[in-house]
């Protein structure tokens, strides 16, 4: 990465630049993954909406885990890519105060959301006789209402706080976007008390839903084990197994950009961690959680069959 002289214009904020050979390579690369990943979420947001085979509490988080994981891509890279070819590199101090909210609200809401699928298959595999009945149309609807107003109000807080601070030295965020500590770094005096708040509100978001993702998956391999069926263990399992992928992968990257002390913060793991759960988790979700699972790939073969007679 090649630094730019620290310099003010006016209310903006400038991007760190690389060389150009580097700033090609990159605009190709996020270009070709933000393809992959809006193609694989639409994907899952059509089938779920137009097979009705699909339209069951699963699938109706998925579609809103999809849906959740394109805004969440689409906050981060379309900028990225201006960035990339433009010669003015900068977003002006309002512009980074709305993207960080949105990649905030975003990541709060998967965090939430991730939970409620949890929940959800925690409900499928140890209540099934009563699952229909707790997971109507009207439950799962606000829960997934719910996990949304946590995401949109849960972060404001933080971003008011964080732009309510003095900012009167250098303007160069040494970052992909704008986040959390790439943005303290540039305010002025203390910020100890503001990087508390930070954390405490952190906890919030990611260890409360992390601990009930764990406690559902403790009640499900509890009932897993006392299964005889080898199928029922197997299909458990394959569902189960998806699920956690996508879990360990979002919630280990925001935790080590969100949950770590100020001292232990490096530019460039800053940077690796912010793109695991802003592009790769987005990019990797439909193949890990819905592009390999079997209905989909039947619900994918009846679409084609539906266009090729009509």
């Amino acid at each position: 990465m090649k630094p730019m002289a620290n310099k003010r214009q006016g209310n903006q904020t400038i991007i760190t630049e690389f060389d150009p050979v580097t700033r090609a390579i990159l605009c190709v690369g996020f270009s070709l993954i933000y393809t992959i990943s809006l193609m694989g979420n639409s994907i899952i947001i059509l089938i779920t909406m137009l097979d009705s085979a699909l339209h069951t509490p699963m699938y109706f988080f998925l579609w809103n885990l999809s849906f959740l994981e394109s805004c969440y891509i689409s906050v981060t890279i379309p900028k990225m890519l201006v960035n990339f070819v433009s010669e003015e590199r900068t977003i002006s101090f309002t512009g980074c105060a709305i993207q960080m909210h949105f990649i905030l609200s975003l990541g709060t809401a998967e965090c939430y959301l991730l939970a409620a699928m949890a929940y959800d298959r925690y409900r499928a595999i140890c209540s099934p006789l009563h699952y229909p009945t707790i997971m109507n149309p009207r439950a799962c609807t606000k829960m997934a209402t719910a996990c949304w107003l946590c995401g949109i109000l849960m972060p404001m807080g933080k971003v008011i706080w964080i732009f309510s601070l003095p900012y009167c030295g250098p303007n160069e965020i040494n970052h992909f976007f704008c986040d959390i500590h790439p943005v303290l770094k540039l305010a002025c005096g203390d910020t100890s008390s503001s990087e508390v708040f930070i954390v405490l509100i952190s906890l919030l978001i990611t260890v409360i839903p992390f601990l009930m993702v764990l406690v559902s998956y403790a009640c499900i391999l509890y009932t897993i084990l006392k299964t005889t069926s080898s199928e029922g263990r197997h299909k458990a399992f394959s569902t189960c197994s998806s699920h956690l992928t996508v879990v360990i992968l979002f919630y280990g990257s925001a935790c080590a950009m969100y949950l770590r002390p100020k001292s232990s913060h490096i530019a460039d793991v800053d940077r690796v961690a912010a793109l695991f759960y802003t592009v790769v988790t987005p990019t990797l979700n439909p193949m890990i959680y819905s592009l390999r699972n079997q209905e989909v790939k039947a619900a994918l073969r009846r679409l084609r069959g539906r266009k090729m007679f009509s």
